[in-house]
Formats: C-alpha cells, sequence, structure tokens
C-alpha cells in the first residue's frame, strides 16, 4: 500500500465558467476573513484579450415558499387555561361535523345548522373536520371554515376555536367551543 498523496491533476476552469463564477457572486458579501476563496483565474497566453463577460438580463427574484404558519387558536371571552385545554385536545368531544365532499355551500349551510342544532342541546365542544385539501390550493373548506365561524350567526355560538391535534385530524379539522344557552 503506498503513502503517496493523491496527485490528481486539478482541472483550471475555462473563461466561460468563470464569467458564470463572477456574475452569481458579484452580490455576495463573505462572511468574515474566513470568506469563500475566489476561484483561481485561467491560464492565458499574454496575448489574448480577458474574455468578456456575455450580458445576461436579471432575472426578478424568485419568492421562496415557506410552510404556512400553524393558525392560532380564535377566542373571545375565555380564560387562556380554557384556550390551552382547547388546543391540545383535551376539552371532551361532543359531537363530529365531517365536511368532507361537501361544495362550499353545502359546507357552510351544514356548519350552521350544526352548531345551532348542537347549541341547543347542549354540546360544549365540537370537532369539525374538514380536510386539508389539495396541494395546490390548500383545501378551500379549511380556509373557509374558521370565517364562518367568525361571520353571524355562527359568532354569536362560538367562543373559540383551534386546530385539531394530530390524533383528530390535524391541520385537517377545528376543535369548536360552544357558548352555553342560558
Amino acid at each position: 500500500m503506498s503513502h503517496e498523496p493523491d496527485r490528481r491533476r486539478s482541472r483550471q476552469p475555462t473563461a466561460e465558467e468563470l464569467a458564470l463564477w463572477r456574475h452569481i457572486t458579484r452580490d455576495t458579501t463573505p462572511i468574515g476573513k474566513m470568506g469563500p476563496p475566489a476561484p483561481p483565474e485561467p491560464l492565458r497566453p499574454p496575448s489574448s484579450p480577458p474574455p468578456s463577460p456575455s450580458p445576461t438580463p436579471a432575472r426578478p427574484a424568485v419568492p421562496v415558499s415557506q410552510p404556512p404558519p400553524r393558525p392560532q387558536p380564535a377566542s373571545h371571552g375565555i380564560d387562556r387555561r380554557t384556550l390551552q385545554r382547547l388546543g391540545r385536545g383535551l376539552v371532551p368531544i361532543d359531537a363530529r361535523l365531517d365536511l368532507h365532499g361537501m361544495t362550499q355551500e353545502e359546507a357552510h349551510r351544514h356548519l350552521g345548522f350544526f352548531l345551532a342544532h348542537h347549541q341547543r342541546r347542549g354540546a360544549r365542544c365540537i370537532l369539525v373536520i374538514t380536510g386539508i385539501g389539495e396541494r395546490s390550493t390548500g383545501g378551500i373548506l379549511r380556509t373557509m371554515t374558521p370565517r364562518w365561524l367568525a361571520e353571524p350567526p355562527n359568532a354569536q355560538r362560538v367562543i373559540a376555536h383551534a386546530p385539531a391535534q394530530r390524533h383528530h385530524g390535524g391541520a385537517g379539522a377545528l376543535y369548536v367551543l360552544l357558548r352555553r344557552l342560558r
């Protein structure tokens, strides 16, 4: 076994590669004294002129897509402890409504009737399953249900709502805390 160092020949970058490197790194700033090393200049015969970089149109910056933030519980007039218990899935679920496969109009109508019916029956917490929806659209029922809960007459029935825990449907479901009738 030989203990000689690896003596592979390193390839010099072409003029085109160097121009591309300069174009890419033109707006960068080294992180500190230990910034990335500049690429080596290519070896050119003294008689050849330096290559001119080809003008490339500037592209608009593409926004980096980040995952949507987890919705925060919405509450009106309840204490923090109850809101935490709701968000953690610790309030017993009295009824479930599954909106899968419904149109927006059907889901909105069913939600209103369901809330009114179960509030009259004395239910405290219900689970509304919206589903996650298509990846491209993000789920219209998932988006609209919190809005419907905040609109009259549902707003008068609902004290708070929070995203469900994973074992109850996760991002595709909501816990809804109903106001008690007096």
